[in-house]
């Protein structure tokens, strides 16, 4: 069920009155309706698999309560090994076990052994990265005492399976989202129409700029080898554009969703493409993650503190864990691997922090310096894109030599495609009316925002891409 289908349109209004009406003022009985719908928004791609976020909420439910109780170091350890294990083990499998046997395949294979080992039929469900992250960050924060365990069994498995931010986030923290599960929910307009908007404008970012981007990126892509270097140039920034506006329009739209049943979810995109350096496009960049593995992964192992060796490693491992998250293909960990790259002297040179103000340009030798400074981190970052959308790392390169060696910049692939002088046009309104409202989280603000928005839904209905095959990128990870 796709946020940017009729059929989940129809769901959400039917749960929309439902909960604000014969359930209102009754916050346990909403909570049961909220599980129950977030179940069958789940089963609606496969009811199977419930039985996977069934069982990781009921273990870590358990292992909360546990961690509570237990005072012996060792068996507090072995707790949390049990969440840990469960959760890394389902992720594992469902994920990335045919990735470890096609490489030990091919290991053997390439000092001319033969294997008979094959690939196992295996069905990635949807939002299983973002789901486990979730539930496994609660037990580390109760095993950490930074968080009391919930007594309400209802509750957590309503946190867990919440369904506007289940299968691609935020990745919510329970201290934030839990809590807000027992307070008494009240209808307020005013969260319900920045809800509202930020809906309308995540919509646009999906059906307009995504997957109108995915058409050009598909055929560019596809055909790489005979196109020239304008074409491919514009083929990685049409890519980005497409994640980009795939992603945080998604993350738009779950927020949106839950403001409108009460609930306040995090930031998850904060304008990345207006980033000076690499280090600031990640605090910019699907924030619930990047913060995750900040604080359960990137700290434990010592952060930026102590030798530079260590700081180097800590770097790697971030970043390559952070490729692999996203999915089981080489292309992804050496995406990775170029993000810690580019991150690595911003560490040593103590840079990574230096932007923390809002960007500004204007015409002086510091906004000029500040507008190259964005034009260079974006190149480097559709650059790292090639291989994040290539589907082997022998493809990115092949189209990134050709992209710099075949010094072609004549109107090769803009001439033979329909409608793509009208793509970039709107692709660069967008771009302007980012920047103009880089400080709000949407555009529809000011005395003039009825006929803002009044525009973008005339281009939804006009150029929109509506289709229940049009799945979002990150369903895949």
């Amino acid at each position: 069920m796709l946020f940017n289908s009729f059929t989940f349109l129809v769901f959400f209004i039917i749960v929309f009155f439902v909960y604000w009406f014969p359930l209102k003022d009754k916050t346990k009985h909403q909570n049961i309706f909220i599980l129950f719908v977030s179940y069958v928004f789940y089963a609606w791609w496969d009811w199977r698999f419930l039985v996977l976020i069934i069982l990781s909420t009921l273990v870590d439910y358990f292992v909360g309560l546990s961690l509570n109780k237990l005072k012996e170091p060792n068996k507090r350890k072995m707790m949390l090994a049990i969440s840990v294990i469960f959760n890394l083990g389902l992720l594992c499998y469902f994920k990335y076990a045919n990735f470890f046997i096609d490489n030990w395949v091919a290991a053997w294979q390439s000092i001319g052994v033969q294997s008979n080992v094959t690939s196992l039929n295996i069905i990635l469900p949807v939002g299983i990265s973002f789901y486990t992250f979730q539930t496994m960050s609660y037990t580390i924060d109760v095993y950490r005492k930074q968080l009391k365990p919930t007594n309400s069994l209802l509750k957590f498995a309503a946190f867990v399976s919440f369904f506007p931010q289940l299968v691609a986030g935020p990745i919510e923290r329970a201290s934030h989202l839990l809590p807000q599960f027992s307070k008494k929910r009240v209808f307020d307009y005013k969260r319900a129409t920045s809800g509202l908007n930020l809906i309308i404008w995540g919509l646009f970012k999906k059906v307009v700029i995504a997957d109108t981007c995915a058409t050009y990126v598909n055929a560019i892509f596809s055909n790489y080898e005979n196109l020239n270097t304008l074409s491919l140039l514009l083929g990685a920034v049409y890519f980005a554009f497409q994640i980009y506006g795939d992603f945080s329009g998604y993350s738009d739209i779950a927020i949106g969703l839950s403001r409108l049943l009460g609930f306040d979810l995090k930031q998850n995109f904060n304008k990345p493409y207006f980033s000076r350096n690499i280090a600031e496009f990640w605090r910019r960049w699907h924030i619930s993650l990047s913060t995750w593995f900040r604080d359960y992964l990137y700290i434990p192992l010592g952060g930026s503190i102590g030798k530079p060796i260590l700081k180097v490693r800590n770097v790697f491992i971030i970043f390559l864990v952070s490729g692999f998250w996203h999915g089981a293909n080489w292309t992804f960990i050496f995406w990775g691997l170029l993000n810690a790259i580019y991150f690595l002297p911003l560490l040593l040179l103590n840079r990574n922090r230096k932007y923390l103000d809002v960007v500004e340009i204007n015409f002086s030798k510091k906004g000029i310096i500040t507008f190259l400074n964005i034009v260079t981190t974006f190149l480097l970052v559709i650059l790292a894109w090639v291989f994040f959308r290539a589907n082997t790392i022998t493809e990115a390169f092949a189209y990134l030599k050709r992209l710099l060696v075949n010094l072609d910049f004549s109107f090769q692939y803009l001439a033979i495609e329909r409608y793509n002088f009208e793509a970039l046009l709107v692709l660069l309104l967008f771009i302007l009316v980012e920047w103009f409202t880089r400080n709000s989280e949407h555009p529809f603000i000011g005395r003039y925002r009825k006929i803002y928005m009044s525009i973008i839904l005339i281009l939804i209905i006009v150029l929109g891409v509506f289709s229940e095959h049009s799945n979002f990128i990150y369903f895949q990870f």
